[in-house]
């Protein structure tokens, strides 16, 4: 099976199965980029829409297709994933916004974090499984992000403190932004968002804080509509950023 100016396998449109999550794949390498939309596109719940190879293709595509979850390779020719994802990313109100995955070869990529930084809800690794693939798409289109706790950990305790890049322009709503309404939080909301920031799952801050679990999901979706928020990766971008954790060094 080939993918030829963009076009799908036939699996992949097939309307006959319940396709609930639009998909596009930004890879300039073909293999990793025909042989993700292939195996999202055997999925029942998952349309791919689009499989494009570079960022300016991928910005174009975005508009086109409005998918709910885009996996965008970080590093591509002309412009990159990252600068592509503040474009697709910087939308009007109101307007449809995305989630992005990051797809990498390396675990802590050294853009991971400005790709954070960017409006990204987390980051995959190339070398995933056709399961975990599937499972990072619904996991992010249900509105959560794909950072495990490990993960997290080493990932903001290396990059959290590195500057952002002078040339490239923070999409308008940069966690960075909202860094300043942190003071609007309750000591109790402080508190948890500085343990997210720790990489700590809800259950896991529920033992720290001895409270129920429930509660601790209480917390975090006001801490979520205070900071205006979409997810833990950009939670954890606002908690460094305003000082509440220092990056181990």
């Amino acid at each position: 099976m080939h993918l030829r100016g963009g076009t799908l396998p036939d699996r992949v449109h097939d309307r006959s199965v319940a396709v609930t999550i639009r998909v596009m794949v930004v890879d300039d390498q073909a293999m990793v980029r025909e042989g993700v939309a292939v195996l999202l596109g055997l999925q029942p719940d998952i349309e791919v829409v689009a499989a494009v190879a570079d960022g300016h293709q991928a910005v174009t595509a975005a508009g086109e297709h409005t998918p709910d979850v885009i996996l965008m390779d970080i590093r591509l020719p002309g412009l990159d994933g990252l600068a592509a994802t503040r474009h697709i990313l910087d939308v009007p109100p109101g307007g449809h916004r995305p989630r992005v995955i990051m797809l990498t070869t390396f675990e802590l990529d050294e853009y991971i974090f400005e790709a954070l930084r960017a409006g990204a809800s987390g980051f995959l690794l190339k070398g995933a499984s056709a399961a975990d693939l599937a499972q990072a798409v619904r996991v992010v289109a249900a509105g959560e992000s794909l950072l495990s706790p490990s993960v997290t950990r080493r990932l903001i305790a290396e990059f959290a403190a590195r500057p952002a890049a002078p040339a490239a322009p923070a999409a308008p709503a940069a966690p960075a932004a909202r860094t300043g309404a942190t003071t609007a939080l309750t000591p109790r909301e402080t508190e948890v968002l500085t343990l997210i920031a720790g990489g700590l799952s809800n259950a896991e801050i529920a033992a720290a804080l001895v409270v129920a679990e429930e509660t601790v999901k209480t917390h975090v979706g006001r801490i979520f509509t205070k900071l205006d928020l979409r997810d833990r990766a950009q939670a954890v971008v606002v908690a460094y950023e305003a000082g509440l954790v220092v990056p181990r060094r």
